[in-house]
């Protein structure tokens, strides 16, 4: 069912899913509960490719060959789902853990990979449809659903398919987002950063074209029941970016490889990674056209590293600034809640966390959030503005973001001994934060001790100046 082999592996390294993957994304935000849960707690708005990423790291592991992986990564799912409920806009209650809206996610999934197939003029043959969808419903069953909310065989699946689609999803805001916001406004990965007119250019041709593509390839009774708009000719469109992106698929086996795909889009320039130096590479030449194009284009620079850079200050960061980048992590203009959970489970992701040590950094953030909304909310609406911010950072560091920062180096000071070594700093900052550590703290080779490490993530989280190891973790998207 699962690893090399399995009919899954061969469809998530098809260049083709990417396509498809955004259109489940669409179907899975317009059922009301998931639209709802994506809208209040979700990065993917903020911060689009960090949640990419960590979505085809989490597929990745629940569909590799490694049972052990698999299910500490179900638990992780689990816990995750399990602090995900509240109600929507209508007053109607939602929850991550209800099983009928689990079972749709994978349904999605399965299904936008068949259509994938279809689409190109390549459709699976029943026996490999069903050996596919066998692997769907042991990924379900892996994460301890009940078996039945996906039904027993493919024929009963495409009627609950129709069901759903015709009766219960709706034209919803995380939908809308998706379609007509996310690739209007969709932030540079670390690859192109640097290169505003470059990125400019190409997301002013391609978003659109995204859009189009995706609605045009959604269910025709839900378009026509949602009021989505295809556009002339994007039918036509739709199945010729299939067809086009199908190509890949005759490049070298490693080019086209997700995981290689997904790294290259979240590494940094300045990573201490040796695939970095391609990276840099790349960007050095991406430098060199968006230069160009600047001169040739009317698209005006948009701000970006190099410019903050020359700006007075330096690496400094205005209090709007840093509520923007930091604490919005759902992009809602506000800071409540979900927006230091997030940071709590971006935290827990990144260092792979057993469940006690991952209950800790929740509790502790949600300890800072209490303090900060009796500090900070003066309206007493429940969550900050910008400018209740602004009008008292001070009061940001207090003791709740200390434990958080005690709770990090606990987990980080592997063997007990009170001092973060080199091999330590290195995978905190490393392999967690995909980001160099030379220069810096236990990055020398001396030890890091738990004062300095404290004082260093008070200093990034409270302090207007940006931070080369934790910038990449919580500012970039």
């Amino acid at each position: 069912m699962f690893g090399p082999g399995s009919q899954f592996d061969a469809s998530f390294n098809d260049p083709r899913w990417a396509l498809a993957v955004v259109r489940a994304t669409v179907l899975e935000a317009a059922h009301p509960q998931i639209g709802a849960a994506l809208i209040d707690s979700s990065t993917f708005v903020a911060h689009p490719w960090r949640r990419l990423y960590n979505t085809f790291l989490s597929l990745q592991r629940m569909f590799g060959a490694d049972d052990g992986v698999r299910q500490r990564e179900a638990a992780r799912l689990n816990r995750l789902h399990a602090r995900l409920n509240g109600t929507d806009a209508h007053d109607r209650p939602y929850d991550a853990l209800d099983p009928e809206a689990r079972a749709w996610v994978v349904a999605t999934l399965f299904e936008s990979t068949v259509t994938m197939f279809r689409l190109s003029g390549q459709p699976l043959e029943q026996g490999t449809m069903e050996r596919l969808y066998a692997e769907f419903q042991a990924f379900l069953a892996v994460l301890g659903d009940e078996a039945g909310q996906l039904p027993a065989t493919l024929h009963e699946f495409w009627r609950y398919y129709d069901r759903v689609v015709e009766e219960e999803l709706e034209n919803t805001e995380a939908m809308r987002i998706i379609l007509y916001k996310l690739f209007d406004h969709l932030p540079a990965p670390p690859l192109l950063n640097g290169v505003p007119t470059l990125w400019a250019l190409g997301r002013a041709v391609g978003g659109p074209v995204i859009g189009a593509i995706t609605v045009a390839s959604l269910p025709e009774p839900f378009r026509r029941r949602a009021g989505l708009p295809e556009l002339p000719g994007a039918q036509t469109l739709m199945q010729s970016a299939y067809l086009t992106v199908g190509l890949a698929r005759f490049l070298p086996d490693g080019w086209i490889r997700a995981e290689n795909i997904a790294d290259l889009l979240s590494l940094s320039p300045d990573s201490d990674d040796p695939r970095a130096r391609t990276v840099r590479a790349l960007h050095q030449k991406m430098k060199r056209a968006g230069a160009f194009l600047r001169l040739v284009t009317p698209f005006a620079p948009e701000p970006g590293p190099e410019s903050e850079a020359a700006a007075p200050g330096g690496m400094r960061r205005d209090a709007e600034e840093f509520f923007r980048e930091v604490l919005d992590q759902t992009g809602d203009g506000y800071l409540d809640w979900p927006d230091l959970a997030a940071m709590a489970r971006e935290l827990s992701t990144r260092l792979d966390l057993d469940e006690p040590e991952e209950t800790r950094l929740y509790n502790a953030y949600a300890d800072w959030w209490r303090e900060l909304q009796s500090a900070l909310d003066t309206d007493g609406d429940g969550r900050v503005s910008a400018q209740e911010y602004a009008a008292a950072a001070p009061s940001l560091a207090g003791p709740a973001l200390i434990r958080v920062a005690e709770v990090l180096f606990d987990v980080t000071d592997k063997d007990g001994n009170q001092h973060i070594d080199a091999d330590e700093y290195r995978a905190l900052f490393r392999t967690a934060f995909r980001r160099d550590t030379t220069g810096t703290g236990g990055g020398t080779g001396g030890a890091y001790t738990r004062s300095a490490f404290i004082k260093d993530f008070l200093s990034f989280m409270s302090g207007r100046r940006r931070s080369t190891p934790y910038d990449p973790l919580l500012a970039q998207a």
